[in-house]
């Protein structure tokens, strides 16, 4: 943007978010700055250099323009003043910058959350207990979250919806979307139960054999979905001499493999193996016999 050049204001989201249109380039844009919606109220324009101005993104289509419109017109005005609440928050306990999505994935999230809480619609999340373990200052931002909630709004905020608000969190931190998360939360408890199966024995969940499974799954699964590969030098060796520990990795790998519509390096099966040999060691009388 040139500078001096004045921006109209499309809209006033809320106290700190502006909604302008770039005449010139006929783009839209979302701007962020402490105050900078109630100054502008009863204003028009905005100089594109406004010291005010702390960060701005543009809508890259009008599909993305028609979606954020929707969304901002439905959106209840004190929902937007918790949102930039939260996320005040998240900016003053994380160095990172914010994915620029927090902006309007939470407000959209929290509106529906209140909307079912209000209406006695049951919020169940099945990623709860792993939530807490792997993303534990987040949680702890969701949390207090989840007072503010409930205070402006009157309704309680249960637990599993706090693990929800979690993933926002980590997302705003992160740029993963939740919807990724979701999708790996979900796949890391198939192949828990894989396992489990295999074992003949659920594996307690305040174990440090399950923290150290799913750490490994999660992580795992991220690499594979993003092709990140990390030699396994003892590949070799795990194939002759752990021959039960390779093949439920490899089935392990495979149900992975479905899921992320990926291929799975074989160094990841590998060590895959080695925690799987660990918790053999733990579980040794209680095995399926294949």
């Amino acid at each position: 943007m040139q500078a001096n050049r004045l921006l109209r204001i499309e809209r006033v989201i809320s106290n700190n978010v502006l909604m302008v249109l770039d005449s010139d380039s006929g783009k839209e844009y979302v701007l962020l700055g402490k105050g900078i919606g109630f100054s502008s109220k009863g204003s028009g324009t905005i100089e594109a250099q406004d010291p005010r101005i702390e960060k701005r993104f543009r809508l890259d289509n009008r599909d993305q323009m028609s979606e954020y419109h929707t969304l901002l017109e439905g959106i209840d005005p004190e929902v937007i003043r918790i949102s930039e609440r939260i996320i005040d928050s998240i900016n003053g306990q994380f160095s990172e910058p914010l994915n620029n999505k927090v902006y309007f994935a939470l407000p959209s999230h929290i509106q529906f959350a209140v909307y079912r809480l209000k209406n006695g619609m049951d919020i169940v999340n099945p990623f709860l207990q792993e939530t807490l373990l792997w993303f534990p200052k987040e949680y702890e931002i969701a949390r207090s979250a989840a007072a503010m909630i409930s205070e402006a709004f009157g309704i309680e905020v249960p637990e599993d919806e706090i693990g929800f608000l979690t993933f926002h969190v980590h997302s705003a931190v992160s740029s993963v979307p939740v919807g990724e998360l979701v999708k790996f939360s979900n796949l890391v408890n198939e192949a828990v139960a894989v396992v489990e199966s295999e074992l003949g024995a659920p594996i307690p969940r305040d174990s440090m054999d399950y923290v150290r499974l799913i750490t490994h799954l999660r992580h795992a699964i991220e690499r594979i979905a993003h092709g990140k590969v990390v030699r396994n030098p003892f590949m070799n060796e795990f194939k002759t001499q752990y021959p039960e520990e390779y093949r439920l990795a490899a089935e392990l790998g495979s149900l992975i493999g479905q899921r992320l519509e990926t291929d799975v390096p074989e160094d990841e099966i590998g060590y895959m193996v080695m925690h799987l040999y660990r918790l053999f060691q733990t579980y040794p009388g209680e095995r399926s016999i294949h």
